[in-house]
């Protein structure tokens, strides 16, 4: 099952040969997302996941794991958890997709902003570092060491 709104989704861990129907256990989802059920439940508390209850147990539909999927890839570029779950929420209320693609490109025009922004000071301070070290290495090498005593044996 591939989504639209996830790239490559047919390839993502959780949706390989997944039917509809299908559920997965707490244990499943965690092993198949490749986080611990104390990620999960931390999402569930948060709202941004509903996992469907069978009796006490928790159970993850393809729906979920499509949403925590996009959960992690956010947090790995960066966004924060009320940037996701705005994100989420459009995705749930937009059929079309088209208000959360929106909001997805402004997100991800800002985020490449902060990112170059971040790395043009650390290529800054690279340079800073290096010419510190220069300054340094140079002054060791030219360090006279005619100033130190010896002590004397009186």
């Amino acid at each position: 099952m591939s989504n639209p709104a996830i790239p490559g989704s047919s390839e993502i861990p959780g949706f390989e040969g997944m039917e509809q129907g299908d559920l997965k256990s707490i244990a499943e989802a965690s092993a198949a997302l490749g986080v611990t059920q104390r990620t999960l439940r931390f999402y569930e508390d948060k709202g941004l996941i509903q996992p469907e209850r069978v009796g006490t147990m928790r159970v993850y539909s393809p729906r979920e794991m499509g949403r925590m999927q996009l959960i992690l890839r956010g947090k790995r570029l960066g966004f924060s958890i009320r940037e996701i779950g705005e994100f989420l929420s459009l995705y749930d209320h937009d059929p079309d997709q088209v208000a959360q693609v929106q909001r997805m490109l402004k997100g991800v025009q800002h985020r490449l902003e902060e990112l170059s922004q971040q790395r043009d000071a650390i290529e800054q301070t690279i340079e800073e570092l290096k010419t510190i070290e220069a300054m340094s290495r140079k002054h060791l090498g030219t360090v006279s060491y005619t100033h130190l005593t010896l002590p004397t044996n009186r």
